[in-house]
């Protein structure tokens, strides 16, 4: 049976049938970046027992993944037979809190925590800025180095390629462009600079890490009025979907009790 891991976001989950809870077979870690995986945890963070503010389940799960730095020990030792990266998650900054890094992303400020002290002082680097650069590409280099070292090496390798897309499709199927795209509320986003960070990261990336497969549907790539999770850059038409599956089964990413059928094209 295969056993695939996600190391990424909402446009390769969305392939599983999802909302919220996991799936048999399928390891999905989301919310984090590279220099957070592979930094120190967040030292004093009260997280109680329940989901704070208006978190779901899996939303804290990740989170208190990405504070605790739980996610890499679980990767290992799920020991995938197909590992699937994507990197649209790499669009939040980072914030440097003591000797960590922790992803700054919606589920972190919806939390509340950013208001315990051991936030306090935190420092924001930004997600575009030639530092974050440098901690994104010494965590690649140190990715590369944990798969070539772990049982990860015996895993089919394989990049999703990500990008933004730049036009929408509404519900009477007329595409349109897509204007006034945010990082989170508040926060607006340039989608060349986002698809710009995407390709450099990926190129860096398939150079450091053992050979990898790639899945990618550049002409499918509208994003989708009708999205089950709503409009987003990244929320795609199901054309999208169904051309990624099928690129996926092609490298042995087989169906699986409650997994879905590739969509109508």
């Amino acid at each position: 049976m295969n056993r695939v891991a996600v190391l990424g976001s909402c446009i390769t989950r969305d392939l599983w049938p999802i909302r919220g809870e996991e799936v048999d077979g399928l390891l999905y870690l989301s919310r984090t970046s590279l220099p957070s995986l592979f930094s120190d945890p967040v030292s004093g963070v009260r997280s109680g027992g329940n989901p704070p503010g208006e978190l779901r389940r899996h939303q804290h799960r990740a989170l208190l993944a990405d504070l605790n730095k739980t996610a890499l020990a679980r990767l290992v030792a799920f020991r995938p037979t197909h590992l699937i990266f994507d990197f649209i998650d790499e669009r939040f900054d980072l914030l440097s809190v003591g000797p960590s890094l922790v992803t700054q992303s919606w589920e972190l400020e919806a939390s509340g925590y950013l208001r315990q002290r051991v936030f306090k002082g935190a420092r924001r680097i930004p997600r575009l800025s030639p530092a974050c650069d440098r901690l994104w590409l010494q965590a690649a280099g140190e990715f590369a180095a944990l798969v070539r070292a772990t049982p990860l090496r015996d895993a089919r390798l394989i990049l999703h390629v990500a990008r933004w897309a730049d036009r929408r499709v509404g519900r009477q199927g007329r595409p349109a462009p897509l204007t006034d795209v945010e990082i989170l509320p508040g926060r607006p986003a340039d989608v060349g600079q986002q698809n710009d960070l995407l390709a450099r990261y990926e190129a860096a990336f398939t150079e450091l890490m053992p050979p990898m497969e790639r899945v990618d549907a550049p002409g499918q790539r509208l994003a989708d009025d009708a999205h089950q999770w709503g409009l987003s850059p990244f929320h795609y038409v199901p054309q999208y979907y169904a051309e990624i599956w099928r690129q996926l089964e092609a490298l042995g990413v087989s169906a699986r009790p409650g997994a879905p059928s590739a969509p109508a094209a």
